[in-house]
């Protein structure tokens, strides 16, 4: 499974979170119910019926199918610890910035004479805190995975292969097929 951005992101706000979130199928319904104000709206969120949800809430239910674990704890994570994840977001968008650590195709565009085939790099680079405002931005306004991909092209054309914009002035950075990323905070 190849990672995207926007997982990513999610997994780097997950990491600043003070306590962890509730681990029982049973603890997870009931946070999620009390979240969304009743069953229905949890069971709506969840894709199943009110009533599996009230089973949950009850302790009748108590192991989810995988499909379904995966589907709470998503929604659990998404509301876990909302003022956490909010001082996370603007530290580093003020002042911290973020850490891309990747394995892309990267290609090129600049002056004629110059080599620009694509190819497979490695590459860990710090990104300022505009990148990170960019990035959070974009996130929580729907953005797509080939958005989010061209902001964080955007970032590491500037830091990595600029050098923050002092050197290779024009150069273009094309950020494909990527077999990895993972951001942190």
């Amino acid at each position: 499974m190849v990672d995207s951005i926007g997982d990513s992101l999610d997994r780097a706000l997950e990491s600043a979170f003070t306590r962890r979130p509730p681990q029982s199928a049973q603890a997870q319904m009931k946070y999620l119910v009390k979240q969304l104000k009743g069953t229905k709206a949890t069971a709506q969120a969840l894709g199943i019926s009110q009533r599996t949800v009230e089973r949950y809430v009850a302790g009748k239910l108590k192991r989810p199918r995988q499909d379904l674990r995966g589907r709470i704890e998503r929604e659990v994570k998404k509301r876990w610890q909302p003022q956490v994840r909010a001082k996370a977001k603007k530290k580093a968008a003020s002042t911290d910035g973020l850490v891309v650590s990747t394995r892309a195709r990267f290609g090129f565009t600049a002056a004629p004479g110059t080599t620009d085939d694509a190819r497979i790099r490695d590459i860990t680079q710090a990104l300022p805190p505009e990148f990170a405002d960019r990035l959070f931005t974009a996130r929580d306004q729907g953005a797509t995975e080939q958005q989010l991909q061209q902001i964080a092209a955007d970032g590491l054309a500037r830091m990595y292969f600029r050098a923050d914009n002092t050197r290779a002035h024009g150069l273009g950075v094309e950020f494909t097929d990527v077999e990895h990323i993972e951001i942190e905070l």
